[in-house]
């Protein structure tokens, strides 16, 4: 039965008054993304089957030709995209002076189209969940001239340190496929609570992402779930605690936070797998966090030159172990 002639799906494209054909050219920083998943990040508010419909009609164009959804654009290219209406956004957070200050003096590496930045605590990765603003939001604000700019690899929320942001596509492909390929290196400065087994230097144990009645999220250590593994070094010890290196290998959600709790010694300041009493013996040392820092970062970028970017201990962190020493 053929369909009315009025059903919305069958409804030409159109666009607000003003708004006409747009010419687009490709950057060299989006060359290989797939033409969907460019208009997608272009045309807002726009459904994913009504790209592919204007795809399919012949209505986008590249360099005058038509083309398929998963043809990929090359740096140069020259995109027509036809009048499209385009529902309105809501109005994005603006990253604030204070925080861009605070991030534009965080910026320990920038060179090849990477960046790093020395994350601050209590900041998140990106929005969502409750977060209007991320660190990836607040980049892009700052840094307008770069079409792409994509977290390379996450850390928690209240994790401080080195973390990797690409501002190439080509950068973010093969970063990642160190990544996952174990190649590239993320070491960790963390102070467990407790004394840790001087055998210890290598955790084995699954790990489940597992949510609770409340709803809250955490992870276990759980025979079905993922193959997880992670290094860890003795570096200090104190009679509360012990300051340890820590170097995952696999890269699970909170696998360094579970994995210092399997062994009995959890991170101090962990409030979702820490003891409420032992986060209060280290609260009265100063502690007000999470004592997990991402201390390095080590890759190499696709011209096969090797980065490593250190990241300075927060002030915050420094004064605890000076308290400690001197306990």
């Amino acid at each position: 039965m053929p369909r009315n002639s009025s059903d919305p799906a069958d409804a030409p494209t159109s666009a607000p008054e003003g708004v006409g054909v747009q010419f687009l050219t490709v950057p060299d920083e989006l060359a290989g993304q797939r033409i969907d998943n460019f208009l997608q990040a272009r045309l807002k508010g726009v459904p994913r089957s009504r790209i592919y419909r204007i795809l399919r009609k012949g209505e986008v164009r590249v360099n005058k030709g038509r083309v398929k959804a998963e043809y990929r654009l090359k740096g140069g290219d020259v995109v027509r995209v036809p009048p499209i209406r385009v529902s309105e956004a809501p109005e994005k957070p603006v990253a604030g002076e204070q925080l861009r200050r605070v991030l534009e003096s965080a910026i320990l590496f920038d060179e090849g189209g990477l960046l790093v930045v020395n994350k601050p605590a209590g900041l998140a990765v990106h929005g969502g969940s409750g977060v209007r603003l991320g660190l990836i939001e607040a980049l892009r604000q700052m840094y307008p001239q770069s079409p792409f700019m994509e977290l390379v690899h996450r850390l928690d929320r209240d994790t401080s340190g080195a973390i990797l942001v690409a501002r190439k596509r080509s950068v973010l492909l093969h970063v990642q496929a160190e990544l996952r390929a174990g190649r590239m290196g993320k070491s960790y400065l963390a102070l467990a609570s407790g004394k840790w087994p001087r055998s210890q230097k290598l955790v084995e144990a699954p790990l489940r992402k597992n949510t609770l009645k409340s709803g809250e999220r955490i992870v276990v250590v759980d025979g079905e779930g993922k193959p997880s593994r992670t290094r860890f070094q003795v570096l200090e010890r104190f009679p509360a605690g012990t300051l340890v290196a820590a170097e995952p290998i696999t890269g699970r959600t909170h696998q360094i936070r579970v994995h210092a709790q399997f062994v009995g010694c959890p991170l101090a300041g962990d409030p979702k797998y820490t003891p409420d009493e032992v986060n209060s013996a280290f609260r009265e040392l100063g502690l007000k966090r999470l004592f997990l820092h991402s201390a390095e970062v080590r890759c190499t970028l696709p011209d096969g030159r090797a980065v490593s970017v250190a990241a300075p201990l927060p002030e915050e962190l420094e004064v605890v172990l000076q308290g400690l020493r001197g306990a």
